[in-house]
């Protein structure tokens, strides 16, 4: 991709910098297009929608109408098959938002609710959910955390009793992004008494009856209504089933990898967006007449915030690369999310501090800190850091 410094230049005589694969030429001019969107139809909108602790769902629909809703999905489907690359541009530009929980939001309905539909379902379920998701007329959430039940996937409780015609629900759903506005739900939930690895079912639940929401006061992610769903006796027909009775357990395996890479790309994003912001306060004051120049502190922790943030997106990067190939980057997907998650939360707190220093403080601390509260849930969710590091443990030999 190419990405520079802000306010770097390249040396008399090299070469512009080019996009690295797997992005080429046409996915910086959709970078161009988002990051204007972005800029012009969300950013303005962040600090109100934080105070909400809400946005309207006609965000759904705006981004409906630019097809970014749709950007890897097929256009039998109302999508524009740009694939995962686009996708990956979207999901890095979308940061840029302001607001953490606008981007969870949007990134819940298109990153992981609708992907199991995309792969999994029949055409009858694809007509229904993912190309009414696609034209932003649904709005989908993901429901896997129980209450009592968070990393250890194969420990989930809610369980699916065999009906006539489908199966009755029971049970809760916890921290569920998009849970109080969603439409549909889809979902996990025990199909034989046993449970576990080969007793998990996957279910497309929708709001109706026996469905109940409510949000969830959190540290950060403020314009995201993250929910808790509570299932009781809710009647789910039988062409309600997504993939195959008591496979769940590989459906829900099947989108981690692109979920953790979606999570490092919005860290990446994150970062970027905020060292920007930074960097263009400090420069800018410093060539303010009269003004002295920023001190040698700040700058050399400038300096290291360019590298982290290169370093982020260099690893992530790589793993987007094996991804699109058609490799299976377990490793390289897990280190991209382990270096970034943590990384996010602690490069927003040093941005944090250096806009308090020697004059630099103003509206934009207010946003750091939003930015720091948001990046908080980055070692947690998609499989904590933990469980980051057991996955990396085995994959070398340990």
């Amino acid at each position: 991709m190419a990405t520079t410094i802000p306010g770097s230049t390249p040396a008399p005589g090299a070469a512009a910098p080019r996009p690295i694969p797997p992005f080429d030429e046409s996915h910086e001019r959709l970078r161009e297009e988002i990051r204007g969107f972005v800029s012009e139809r969300l950013r303005p909108h962040a600090a109100e929608w934080e105070r909400a602790h809400s946005f309207p769902d006609e965000v759904f629909a705006w981004l409906a109408e630019r097809g970014y809703l749709g950007l890897k999905y097929p256009r039998e489907y109302g999508g524009l098959d740009l694939g995962y690359v686009a996708d990956a541009v979207f999901t890095e530009e979308l940061a840029w938002c302001g607001s953490g929980g606008l981007a969870a939001g949007i990134g819940a309905h298109i990153g992981i609710a609708t992907p199991p539909i995309w792969k999994f379902g029949t055409e009858d379920q694809k007509q229904r959910y993912l190309a009414a998701a696609i034209r932003g007329e649904r709005i989908g959430c993901l429901g896997i955390t129980e209450p009592d039940a968070g990393s250890d996937v194969a420990g989930l409780r809610t369980r699916a009793t065999r009906v006539e015609g489908g199966w009755l629900v029971n049970g809760s759903k916890m921290f569920i992004t998009n849970g109080v506005r969603a439409h549909f739900m889809v979902t996990a939930v025990k199909t034989t008494p046993e449970g576990g690895h080969h007793g998990l079912s996957f279910l497309i639940v929708d709001r109706g009856e026996g469905v109940q929401a409510s949000p969830i006061e959190k540290l950060g992610w403020h314009a995201s209504d993250t929910g808790l769903i509570t299932l009781e006796d809710v009647f789910v027909p039988e062409e309600n089933l997504l993939g195959e009775e008591n496979r769940g357990f590989y459906l829900i395996m099947a989108n981690f990898q692109w979920e953790r890479l979606l999570m490092a790309l919005g860290s990446v994003g994150a970062m970027s967006a905020a060292f920007d912001r930074v960097w263009r306060l400090v420069s800018g004051r410093a060539r303010r007449p009269g003004a002295p120049r920023a001190s040698q502190s700040v700058r050399h922790r400038l300096a290291e915030l360019a590298t982290r943030v290169e370093a982020g997106r260099d690893l992530t990067y790589h793993a987007l690369r094996l991804f699109v190939e058609g490799q299976d980057p377990v490793r390289e997907v897990t280190m991209a999310k382990l270096a970034t998650q943590r990384a996010s939360f602690d490069f927003m707190d040093e941005c944090l501090q250096i806009a308090g220093l020697d004059g630099y403080a103003g509206p934009l601390a207010e946003d750091l800190g939003r930015a720091a509260r948001d990046a908080r849930l980055g070692p947690i969710g998609g499989g904590t850091d933990e469980i980051m590091r057991e996955i990396l443990g085995r994959s070398i030999g340990l």
